[in-house]
């Protein structure tokens, strides 16, 4: 039976409530998140896009990205009244290898980035599974460490949350694995161990990570449906023998774009706030965005 003027009606009055009802419902726990800055990122390079991993400064005026065709960004976050109002590039380098040899495929896949107390920059990539030390001024990277594609579902489930303790302890997380938890890598001293299982809230999948002051995870998850893109961020206290977790923000469809970086940072006032970072997949219909949120508990 056709579809009737009324019913055309009723399916597009649906889509234009779930849009809504998306905008209003984007935050699923109002008293700890509070949404900052929605911005959009545009630049006219044929690099540009792809972003997986990002971190600041610790005022927050300083961006470092890395990108999945394996280019690592610098730039200038300018903000008023706490929202972004542009993005300035003062920085763009090819990541390469120990020898500087700018990578190529499959070893250009670079998803998580994470930075430590003394500013040495780390990225894992997919793929070829791995996490290296990247110097973020001439793009090379020294090994760090190397893990078997037997160890993961597939190539495009690997390391992708990257993020480094307030002991400088470097913690990642696969982005899909058997069973119903996610392992908490941790690498130090040469040695990698579980230190936590993390739950699984099918249909995510995590996709970056990071700390804040008081040492709680915050995890970045996303997945896709027909309707686009959907955010989910959770925060762990792994100071407990099972690791105690609150939901933050679980959106619905299309309300943000491929979110996969977070970093957490703290102002001069003391707040702390949470950067993500969209991947285009260097797509027309996508977009690269940067959306913040303060943390209010």
């Amino acid at each position: 039976m056709p579809i009737g003027t009324g019913s055309e009606l009723n399916f597009i009055s649906w889509i234009v409530t779930l849009f809504l009802i998306s905008a209003v419902m984007a935050v699923g726990d109002e008293r700890v998140l509070q949404l900052d800055s929605e911005f959009f990122w545009q630049d006219s390079a044929n690099w540009f896009g792809g972003l997986s991993g990002v971190e600041l400064s610790s005022d927050g005026g300083m961006m470092t990205v890395v990108t999945d065709r394996g280019r690592a960004l610098q730039a200038i976050v300018h903000r008023e009244a706490g929202s972004i109002t542009s993005v300035e590039i003062v920085h763009s380098v090819a990541i390469r290898d120990a020898a500087g040899t700018i990578l190529r495929k499959p070893f250009t896949d670079a998803e998580g980035l994470a930075v430590d107390a003394q500013g040495q920059y780390y990225v894992s990539f997919e793929g070829q599974h791995r996490i290296a030390k990247l110097d973020v001024v001439n793009g090379v990277t020294t090994p760090y460490a190397s893990l078997a594609k037997s160890e993961f579902l597939g190539e495009n489930s690997g390391l992708e949350a990257l993020a480094i303790g307030p002991d400088g302890t470097v913690f990642a997380i696969p982005e899909d694995t058997d069973g119903d938890h996610f392992p908490l890598y941790a690498f130090k001293d040469g040695a990698r161990v579980v230190t936590a299982q993390l739950p699984k809230h099918r249909p995510f999948v995590p996709v970056g990570a990071d700390f804040d002051g008081q040492g709680r995870l915050y995890l970045l998850e996303r997945t896709v449906t027909p309707l686009g893109f959907r955010t989910q961020i959770r925060r762990f206290d792994l100071d407990t023998p099972v690791p105690q977790e609150i939901t933050l923000l679980k959106s619905l469809p299309s309300r943000f774009d491929n979110l996969e970086g977070i970093t957490v940072w703290r102002d001069g006032s003391g707040q702390t706030h949470l950067t993500l970072v969209s991947d285009d997949n260097f797509l027309p219909f996508q977009s690269t965005q940067i959306i913040e949120f303060s943390v209010t508990d």
